[in-house]
């Protein structure tokens, strides 16, 4: 046995003890850091060549495992660009240089530019919806740009489509067909009138005004005008063509025959081709009565808010209540997150060990959702720690013992030259 090697051990002892103590400050210090990951050190024996005859200590090594796959706690906040994930997903964040990282610290602000960066500073990254989807590389972090709220301006939605869904009464008289509604019949009869508003694409309100005419037992004829070209005060004879006429028939139940038409296309005055759905139309003996007339579409208007949707959509909302993505957050992960490389700024690096990035959207796989006016706490366990902590105190006191005897003896040894 080497009393050299005895002190060697003891010292080797503290100093894996004091590495303990070292990753305990820092979970400590972090307990209440948003999104951070705890780590642990755990030790492994380093031996010697030893035989039946001599043993010679060996000594002791740590390695600092990151826990970076435990989901921590979730708290509620009032901000909508507090963002947490329930999942494996990592948000994909930059640093001033650009240079980007995975994290789970999702406590974003909106900083004089327009961006929104997290306490230490990285800006979040998305994928800019303009004109519409983005083109998404799997395996990196192409065409990921700075989520910008500051560049939202004012608006319009044309409407492209709708739904209307009414019950046409099958006691209605038989209109007819020298009355049906035409160009410049102004003694044109119909069944049954509604008015519908959609928008142009410049945020314009374009009113269109639809007419039921029954031409036979199951039979109707529905025609659409532009209420822009009727007559003063409304109605017939327009002064422009119908935009659509079509012919309905229904079944001995009520319902639409299979093979008529159960949409109304059209193209909307100074906007976009409008697919109206009519598959819903009934004949039933009841009077007329509107169910449901919905369209798509927006006026002009100012955004006033942003919300962020679980799937990754930002949508800027506008004066009229309508929602427009503008930015979708994509989420990465790594095969193996326990091998990340933690850098400042509570923020992670791939490694060779960690795989490679692999991109993809919320509620897709195992990456989770994305959930707004919501912070990831720390997964630190306080009392944990400090039981840890106790802990490797007295493992460092019990080893400083070690080193204390050693030298005790090497003393002794070198006193009996005297």
């Amino acid at each position: 046995m080497s009393l050299y090697g005895v002190m060697r051990t003891g010292t080797s002892g503290m100093n894996a003890q004091a590495n303990r103590l070292s990753v305990v400050a820092d979970n400590v210090a972090n307990v209440n850091t948003v999104g951070y990951k705890s780590a642990s050190c755990e030790f492994s024996s380093l031996l010697l060549s030893n035989s039946a005859a001599s043993y010679e200590c060996g000594s002791v090594s740590t390695a600092v495992r990151q826990n970076i796959n435990a989901q921590g706690g979730l708290i509620n906040t009032s901000s909508v660009s507090d963002l947490a994930v329930t999942g494996s997903g990592f948000f994909v964040v930059a640093n001033p240089a650009g240079t980007p990282y995975l994290t789970r610290a999702g406590s974003f602000v909106m900083n004089s530019e327009g961006a929104l960066v997290n306490s230490a500073g990285f800006s979040l990254l998305g994928y800019k919806l303009d004109p519409g989807q983005p083109d998404v590389t799997v395996n990196g972090y192409d065409n990921l740009t700075p989520v910008n709220l500051a560049t939202r301006s004012m608006s319009a939605l044309p409407t492209t489509s709708g739904t209307f869904t009414a019950n046409l009464p099958s006691t209605a008289d038989v209109i007819d067909p020298a009355v049906l509604p035409s160009l410049n019949a102004a003694d044109s009869s119909y069944s049954a009138k509604s008015s519908l508003l959609t928008y142009d694409t410049l945020g314009a309100v374009v009113k269109l005004d639809i007419y039921f005419a029954k031409t036979a037992g199951s039979e109707w004829e529905v025609t659409v005008f532009n209420a822009a070209d009727a007559a003063s005060g409304g109605g017939f004879p327009y002064s422009s063509d119908p935009l659509v006429t079509e012919s309905l028939t229904f079944t001995s139940t009520g319902v639409l025959e299979d093979g008529a038409p159960d949409t109304l296309d059209l193209t909307i005055p100074g906007g976009a081709d409008l697919s109206l759905d009519v598959a819903g139309l009934t004949q039933l003996a009841s009077p007329y009565s509107v169910i449901s007339a919905q369209v798509n579409g927006a006026p002009a208007g100012q955004p006033i808010d942003m919300e962020f949707a679980s799937d990754g959509y930002v949508y800027a909302i506008y004066e009229a209540g309508n929602r427009i993505p503008i930015y979708r957050i994509p989420l990465g992960e790594v095969t193996s997150p326990n091998l990340l490389k933690p850098v400042a700024g509570n923020v992670f690096l791939t490694t060779s060990e960690s795989g490679e990035v692999t991109m993809g959207f919320a509620e897709t796989g195992g990456l989770g959702s994305i959930l707004s006016k919501t912070l990831e706490q720390s997964t630190v366990d306080l009392a944990g720690e400090l039981t840890t902590m106790i802990d490797a105190q007295r493992g460092y006191t019990a080893n400083s013992k070690v080193f204390q005897t050693g030298a005790e003896l090497m003393d002794v040894l070198v006193n009996l030259k005297r």
